[in-house]
Order: C-alpha cells, then structure tokens, then sequence
C-alpha cells in the first residue's frame, strides 16, 4: 500500500531546489512509525545517512540508539527525519538557503504524521523549528506547545560525542521525554 508518506518521498526525490540534490549518494527522507506520537528532527544527514538513506545510523545514531533504549522508546515506534534530505559537504552546518529549500518537505512530513511531541536534536534544527534565538545549553528539554504539538530540544548526539560533559543533561532530557510518551499513551487508552 502506497502511502502519502511514500508520495512525498517520491516527490522529494527529485527535488532539485538546491546544489546538495548534485552531491548526494541517497535522500534521506525519513523512518519510522508513519503513525508516531513522537517525532525526531535533526538538521541534516552525514556520512553514514548519506551512504544508506536512513538518519542516524553513523556514530552520533549509534548513540542516540543507545538513549532510546535507555529511557525504553522503541525506535520503531517513533518517527526520525532531518530538516535537509541530502547531506552537506564534509558535514558542515546546513546553510539558511539549503534549509528553506528543504523545509517544506519536513512540513509534509510533519503534516501526514500529526505527531503529538516533537522533539529537536541540536540547535539547528530548534533554531529552525522552535525559534530562531533559541539556545540549546540554557533552553534543551523545556516544553512549548504550538496548536496541539508538543516541543522541545535536547542536545545534537554528535555534540555528545564532542563533549561528553553534556550527556547527563541529555539523559534527564530523554527521561523527561519518554514519561512525556508514556503519560500520553496513557490518556490514549
């Protein structure tokens, strides 16, 4: 069964607004459940996405598989996208330009899943979706709500591996996320 998912992505794929479509490997669009209440939005693909298509699998996935597993969310039960669908050159920061080209496409993602929690990964992506003063050190795990979504932004897992400081913020931060699912699960029932 074709899915409006599906229909994006095949759009995507030949989306050409910008020169990163020249130097991709893969699109990488997004995975997951099609269905989540919690969706995961980073800024961009790296080497890794680049090379399989998937977000999060390189090294900074790796741990943020390992947070998941943690706090007891099921990456299959969630939804994982980056703001740009192609990967910047030697990973760099997505540039203002690549990420208006691009933001259209996680508005449709966005629209078809109808999360309930959004949560950022990094401060590019809540600069991009939450606002554009935002401050990961002093503002990461605060909750806004926009109309009936849910969000907020922890620490980009590659800063994590930078610096290893950070990762008890992040643990509380997904702590909080997942007693956020589990409540809302609940009320569900």
């Amino acid at each position: 069964m074709v899915t409006s998912l599906d229909l994006i992505r095949a759009e995507c794929d030949l989306c050409d607004k910008c020169a990163l479509c020249q130097t991709r490997t893969n699109l990488v669009f997004g995975v997951g459940n099609e269905n989540a209440s919690l969706m995961f939005v980073g800024e961009a693909p790296g080497e890794q996405e680049d090379k399989t298509g998937i977000p999060f699998v390189g090294p900074a996935g790796k741990l943020f598989d390992k947070y998941l597993s943690v706090v007891g969310i099921d990456r299959q039960e969630v939804y994982i996208a980056n703001i740009l669908k192609c990967r910047p050159p030697h990973n760099r920061d997505p540039e203002q330009n690549e990420q208006e080209a691009c933001i259209g496409w996680l508005r449709d993602q966005v629209r078809t899943i109808s999360p309930r929690m959004i949560v950022c990964l990094g401060r590019i992506a809540a600069m991009k979706l939450i606002s554009p003063d935002f401050r990961i050190t002093a503002d990461h795990g605060k909750w806004i709500t926009r109309g009936q979504t849910e969000m907020c932004a922890v620490y980009h897992p590659s800063a994590l591996l930078r610096d290893e400081s950070k990762r008890d913020d992040m643990l509380r931060d997904m702590m909080s996320i997942a007693e956020k699912l589990r409540l809302y699960k609940e009320q569900q029932k």
